[in-house]
């Protein structure tokens, strides 16, 4: 069963600036690409269970719209509720896993932020479009998250407040870029953003 190729390891902050925290590492045995559907479990830092704590993701292993490639890739979590602060591990089911239409690349598709003449400018100016890049051997095929972090005191792991798709499902030729204009909604998130609070550009495979 693809369920039992599966394994999991939350790590609420690594301790390495610009890493994001909160994240799920997901090893993935099998070797094909899988689409797993998670649910999870808030457990405070004696492995009991915080009913109060609803856990979503950012990426969308818990929605079927999360690729995981062979070997190691990641979902980030999100936390909310009245002892969101208290989160200290995850307990992770998995409800269903599929084959993906689309595989996945062993290496993440890196994001490039550009101005409206293509020029590459920082991800917290008020950029114009995301330019993609992938280095593996096959095409793949990925969607956009434009994150913004909130900004916690020491000791507490920064949490996503705010995300934005950028696009829809884009494609990305093996060894090769694509360009995705910012419209719409995801505009409107970078004006609103931009030389304000921390935020990330991060593509994540998708089908």
């Amino acid at each position: 069963m693809l369920s039992k190729a599966l394994s999991f390891h939350y790590v609420g902050d690594y301790g390495v600036d610009e890493t994001m925290n909160q994240q799920l590492e997901i090893q993935n045995d099998s070797p094909v690409s899988v689409v797993p559907v998670l649910s999870f479990e808030a457990l405070d830092k004696n492995d009991q269970v915080l009913p109060q704590v609803k856990v979503s993701t950012i990426y969308g292993s818990d929605r079927g719209t999360l690729v995981a490639p062979w070997g190691a890739s990641a979902d980030i979590l999100r936390f909310s509720g009245s002892a969101a602060h208290d989160v200290a591990d995850v307990r992770v089911t998995v409800r269903s896993t599929a084959i993906a239409r689309i595989p996945a690349g062993a290496h993440d598709v890196t994001t490039q932020a550009l101005d409206s003449r293509g020029r590459e400018m920082s991800r917290f100016e008020r950029f114009s479009a995301v330019r993609l890049t992938n280095e593996d051997d096959i095409p793949v095929s990925v969607r956009i998250a434009y994150i913004v972090w909130d900004q916690p005191p020491k000791g507490v792991t920064q949490q996503a407040v705010e995300v934005t798709a950028i696009g829809g499902l884009a494609k990305v030729p093996a060894h090769g870029t694509a360009v995705v204009p910012v419209t719409g909604e995801a505009a409107a998130a970078v004006a609103r953003n931009s030389n304000g609070p921390a935020v990330s550009i991060k593509a994540y495979n998708s089908q």
